[in-house]
C-alpha cells in the first residue's frame, strides 16, 4: 500500500483564519484541534501568485521536499506561525519503502529542521514527521505515536485528504467505522430493528 503527504499542519482555527477566502484551500480535521491543509499546485499559485516549483531528483538530507519551498511560500508559513507553530509535513512511500520530511515555523521563523529521513531506524519518536507533530503540541495518547494520535493515517494521499476535507469528516468518523468493523466481525453486530435471538 502507498502512502503520499504533502501537507501543512497547524491548529484548526489559525489555519481557518489564515485560508479563510481561498478558493483552492481546504481543511482536513485531525485530533487534538489540529487541522491539514493539503498542499496542491493550485493552492501554492494561489498563495504566492506563481506556479510551484518540483525538486528534479530525489528527496534527501541536502533537499528534503518534493516540493521547493519557494522565498515566497516559505516566508507565508513563516508570518503564519506569529498565531501559532505551522509545520509543512511531507512522505512518500510505496511497498515498505520511502521517506518522510517537516519544518517547523514558530513566532515567525523557522523553529525546527528541515529533517529528512528515508531509513526510520530511530525511535519513531525522532521520527521527522512524529518530532514535528510534538513541537506543534501534539499530545500523547493511546495511538503509537503522534502520526497515528493526529489522525496522519486515516487517509494515503492528496486526493483523500481533500475529500475528507470536503466531506467535513472527523478522525472520530474513521474510528466508529472501525469499531463498526471490529464487531460486525466479531459477530455481536444486531441490526437496529434486529429484536435480537428468539427466546431471550
Amino acid at each position: 500500500m502507498s502512502y503520499q503527504l504533502s501537507a501543512v499542519v497547524a491548529d484548526v482555527e489559525l489555519l481557518r483564519e489564515q485560508t479563510a477566502g481561498l478558493d483552492h484551500a481546504v481543511l482536513a480535521a485531525l485530533r487534538q484541534d489540529f487541522a491539514l491543509l493539503p498542499v496542491t499546485p493550485q493552492l501554492v499559485e494561489e498563495l504566492t501568485g506563481a506556479l510551484p516549483d518540483f525538486a528534479t531528483g530525489e528527496p534527501s538530507g541536502a533537499q528534503p521536499f518534493h516540493l521547493v519551498l519557494s522565498p515566497t511560500l516559505a516566508g507565508l508559513l513563516a508570518r503564519w506561525s506569529r498565531q501559532g507553530p505551522v509545520a509543512y509535513l511531507e512522505a512518500q512511500f510505496a511497498g515498505g519503502s520511502g521517506h518522510q520530511s517537516s519544518v517547523v515555523w514558530s513566532g515567525g521563523e523557522v523553529s525546527w529542521g528541515p529533517h529528512f529521513d528515508d531509513a526510520l531506524d530511530r525511535p519513531r519518536a525522532e521520527w521527522p514527521i512524529n518530532a514535528a507533530l510534538a513541537r506543534l503540541g501534539a499530545e500523547p495518547g493511546p495511538w503509537i505515536d503522534p502520526f497515528a494520535e493526529l489522525g496522519l493515517h486515516l487517509e494515503s494521499d492528496t486526493a483523500g485528504w481533500l475529500a475528507h476535507g470536503r466531506r467535513g469528516l472527523t478522525a472520530d468518523y474513521w474510528d466508529e467505522l472501525a469499531e463498526e468493523w471490529e464487531v460486525r466481525q466479531s459477530g455481536r453486530y444486531q441490526q437496529p430493528d434486529d429484536p435480537g435471538p428468539v427466546g431471550d
